[in-house]
């Protein structure tokens, strides 16, 4: 398996390509279906993913199987670890991936050729607190860690703080250049909040450092709402209707298999090697709703989230001219129908 960068086929570029044999293999490991759905083929044979290490980021890793499935001969990833999938697709190196939906609303606030799809999960962020932060109304004034001032934990906390009155300018951003430096900030008390996600909280219970006064698995508003949605370039939606389909298909399927099957998918992680603790994997597998897409609206996602960050300044695009321009729900509405949700 080898990720490229680009389109060019410098070998210079890529490190991993996913091969007929290694896809083929985790079609049997996982005990899929080898026949796609009886329409036509997708308009291109080639798709790009973004790389992101992430375990919540399970059913992207799985869909390097499902894809094949789809008809796609050639899958590549694009490695990024410091930049939302997002952001590569708007610059055209990727053509379709998932990311935490916050992280679309930038992009599509500027104008970016980016297009949301559908929802995956809710779930995967905790917010964690010293003995000086009790409850969420209490980060006005604290020192709060972040990797940096626009990325996800800096939208997601201005959200969460935005709903309950605090403005974002009101606490101390802490910017540590790496989410995994920002939690060594809280873990030091040289900041009293941190924002972690799989497999961070589970590490800092293990520490028992800190404690969380919020999870946007369980705690409402939040566990209402889509934390990793699938997003694609306009051009690719545009151009490739049917292999948009097939694609989003595949990704859907696999948020399926990681519902039903969370101990197969804990191995499958194990043996490519995205998550080397089997328990961790599992622990977070099976915490997240992966059938949500099935029964939540994304589009109540956007809205929410939207709607916090125009308030706050954040983004100057109204929720509504968001939704508009940036997401077309025509795929998931076809393939519910044809899943059966």
């Amino acid at each position: 398996m080898k990720t490229v960068n680009d389109r060019s086929g410098n070998g210079s570029n890529r490190r991993r390509f996913l091969t007929n044999t290694s896809a083929l293999a985790a079609v049997s490991f996982l005990g899929l279906p080898r026949m796609a759905a009886a329409e036509p083929p997708p308009e291109v044979k080639q798709i790009r993913l973004v790389h992101a290490p992430a375990i919540c980021f399970a059913p992207q890793y799985l869909a390097e199987a499902l894809l094949r499935l789809e008809g796609f001969t050639e899958v590549e990833y694009v490695e990024e670890v410091t930049r939302p999938a997002s952001a590569v697709i708007a610059e055209g190196r990727a053509d379709i991936s998932m990311d935490a939906t916050p992280n679309y609303l930038p992009a599509l606030d500027a104008g970016k050729p980016v297009v949301v799809l559908a929802g995956i999960h809710a779930g995967c962020y905790e917010l964690f607190g010293h003995q000086n932060v009790a409850a969420v109304r209490d980060l006005k004034g604290k020192r709060v860690a972040i990797s940096g001032l626009g990325n996800i934990e800096h939208l997601l906390i201005s959200s969460i703080v935005a709903y309950v009155g605090i403005d974002p300018r009101d606490i101390q951003w802490v910017e540590a250049g790496s989410n995994p430096d920002a939690m060594s900030l809280f873990a030091k008390n040289s900041a009293d909040a941190f924002l972690g996600f799989a497999p961070q909280p589970q590490e800092l219970r293990a520490k028992k450092i800190g404690h969380v006064i919020l999870n946007m698995t369980l705690d409402r508003p939040w566990s209402q709402y889509f934390c990793c949605s699938v997003g694609s370039s306009r051009e690719f939606v545009t151009m490739n209707p049917i292999a948009t389909k097939r694609a989003l298909r595949a990704f859907l399927k696999a948020a399926d298999i990681c519902a039903q099957e969370p101990e197969r998918v804990a191995r499958f992680l194990v043996t490519r090697g995205y998550e080397p603790r089997y328990e961790i994997g599992l622990e977070v597998l099976k915490s997240l709703p992966y059938n949500r897409w099935r029964e939540t609206d994304p589009e109540d996602t956007l809205r929410f989230h939207a709607l916090r960050l125009h308030e706050v300044g954040m983004i100057k695009s109204s929720p509504q001219k968001i939704i508009a321009q940036g997401t077309d729900w025509r795929f998931l509405n076809e393939l519910k129908r044809e899943l059966k949700a």
